[in-house]
């Protein structure tokens, strides 16, 4: 079934890539958890970069491959909107032995986590940012970890963005 999502008076202040709402397919898998089969990879693709290193090198409207865990922030996740932010693998986060009830914040880190962010943006096949909740449409959670392909738009803080069509989630997520 497609549904259309409006964008209404959607207020994001994130990275804008696009505008407009796009068509979304989903589908449920076996256990009945709904995801979107159109933006995920069932492949994990080849040559992902970490984040630190994507934000030292990747240019403007470059083509991108980058690997990170959901988090950043106590809400990683854009309500209304596929997306999200993820952080640099190497940046340690709470274990869960510290009683840390938010481990994805990186409260610990926060210094560390400026320099190892990105903002992933899930859009259609016209660029367009796609409506809807990114945990459901691609079955994961925060501290998941995700390889994403896009393009890459730089701010002038220097602050990175992916447009992403294709997520893929390894199963080693946390």
């Amino acid at each position: 079934m497609k549904m259309v999502y409006s964008l209404g008076m959607l207020s994001f202040t994130l990275l804008a890539v696009g505008c407009g709402p796009s068509e979304v397919e989903t589908v449920k898998d076996e256990v009945g958890i709904q995801s979107d089969s159109q933006y995920l990879a069932d492949v994990e693709p080849a040559g992902a970069m970490p984040v630190s290193e994507a934000r030292e090198k990747v240019e403007d409207g470059q083509n991108v491959t980058l690997v990170g865990l959901i988090g950043g922030s106590t809400k990683p996740f854009v309500d209304g909107l596929a997306a999200f932010t993820i952080v640099d693998p190497k940046v340690p986060y709470c274990a869960a032995d510290e009683g840390c009830p938010t481990p994805w914040d990186y409260c610990c880190q926060t210094a560390a986590v400026r320099d190892n962010i990105a903002t992933i943006k899930v859009v259609d096949g016209a660029g367009k940012p796609v409506m809807g909740d990114a945990k459901k449409m691609l079955n994961v959670k925060e501290l998941s970890t995700v390889v994403v392909q896009g393009k890459a738009k730089r701010d002038d803080q220097g602050n990175l963005a992916i447009a992403a069509t294709k997520v893929f989630v390894k199963q080693d997520s946390k």
